[in-house]
């Protein structure tokens, strides 16, 4: 059924202040993979001495609770996908303190029969100094609401792949037990740790929390391209393509670019599939 569009783009977010420690900041670490190798360059990401935060955890902080389940949405919830993130740290992220999320919706646009896109920005700002420290878009595929009269128009373009080889390409393999740790940061859907809930949504297990599969691609980023610190890395953008299993191989392939750009995707090496595609990624020199 389609959604009313009003309703949607007047949606009103109130205000979400979330105060954060470090052992928050290890946990979400150790949920997208630092330290598993038990690589000593790892320490900084899961150590509280001199800890760094992972810029990838401002898009599980300060979040909304969910509000796409008000029946007053006219949102079909069981019929959304999570199709695309993005992220810009303008400052970065504290290891352990407070922020204040302000989310807005940023566009609605209308594909029909195939369902509707809706653009979601949240700013996040240092509690105690009003500081912007990151701006975090999401696009949510609402499958089953299109139709409502809207334009299609004015999306973001993806991020396009380079047609040649990659310049670069590192390899991150996922734990079994991977979504059960990456959970703890908030996301409690139990598609990725209840067999029978995966059974019934048409997977043969639980899979792996696409923000997962995205922060796993971060660290692979941060290896890659900002020698192991955090901080370096300022933008990271994925479309997300198939789901991953625990367990699984993760390869992040990556092009350069120029002025401190990387486009990227990651595969699954085991099934020889793109999880995630159209990355870009952003870093200091």
């Amino acid at each position: 059924m389609p959604v009313d569009r009003d309703v949607l783009l007047n949606w009103r977010f109130e205000p979400v202040t979330e105060r954060y420690d470090t052992a928050r900041t290890i946990l979400y670490a150790l949920g997208v993979g630092a330290g598993a190798e038990g690589n000593e360059a790892d320490l900084p990401l899961v150590y509280e001495r001199h800890l760094k935060a992972m810029p990838m955890m401002a898009v599980v902080l300060a979040a909304d609770g969910p509000w796409m389940t008000d029946p007053r949405t006219g949102i079909t919830f069981t019929h959304v996908l999570h199709g695309e993130q993005r992220l810009e740290i303008h400052s970065p992220l504290s290891a352990q303190g407070a922020l204040i999320g302000q989310t807005s919706i940023e566009g609605l646009y209308d594909k029909g029969a195939k369902g509707a896109v809706l653009a979601l920005k949240r700013k996040l700002r240092d509690a105690d100094t009003g500081m912007l420290v990151a701006t975090v878009r999401s696009g949510a595929f609402l499958r089953a609401d299109g139709g409502f009269g809207g334009s299609s128009e004015g999306q973001a373009l993806p991020h396009l792949i380079p047609d040649r080889p990659p310049d670069t390409s590192l390899s991150i393999a996922t734990r079994l037990d991977q979504a059960l740790i990456y959970r703890m940061s908030g996301d409690f859907n139990p598609l990725h740790v209840d067999p029978a809930v995966a059974r019934q949504a048409g997977f043969e297990r639980p899979i792996l929390h696409g923000l997962c599969s995205y922060g796993i691609a971060g660290l692979a980023i941060i290896k890659a391209l900002c020698g192991g610190d955090p901080e370096r890395l300022r933008r990271l953008d994925v479309r997300f393509s198939t789901p991953v299993y625990p367990g699984e191989t993760l390869v992040t392939e990556i092009w350069l670019e120029e002025g401190h750009r990387a486009a990227f995707r990651v595969k699954v090496a085991e099934r020889d599939v793109v999880a995630l595609n159209n990355g870009r990624a952003d870093y200091l020199s």
